[in-house]
């Protein structure tokens, strides 16, 4: 399964890129943390490493180590704004809860 990003989030991330000036992507992982045992970790990628899988997604590349993708296979990723705070928002098929505050969740 791969994973995706909506437009907006695409739209962000490509923004974001530039506006940095450098970057060939991003690194989505997961960490243990929160209440329900595991949150989700996004950073800028600069260049690959070997235990990378690679996708493409609406013109952004995406990395994932092979240990995270029984975590992140088919998940999307969304850029919302709610009121005043704006986001990256996981949609996670494999996440069977999440904790109230909505930063960790469980497999």
């Amino acid at each position: 399964m791969e994973i995706q990003l909506t437009e907006r989030a695409a739209r962000r991330v490509r923004q974001s890129i530039d506006k940095r000036g450098a970057g060939i992507g991003l690194r989505l992982g997961v960490r243990t943390a929160g209440c329900s045992g595991l949150a989700y970790t996004i950073e800028f990628a600069d260049q690959k490493q070997p235990e990378d899988c690679e996708f493409e997604s609406r013109g952004v590349t995406l990395l994932v180590a092979a240990k995270f993708l029984p975590y992140l296979a088919g998940t999307e990723l969304d850029f919302v704004r709610e009121g005043l705070n704006e986001g990256f928002k996981f949609h996670n098929p494999n996440s069977k809860a999440q904790c109230g505050c909505g930063e960790s969740f469980t497999v």
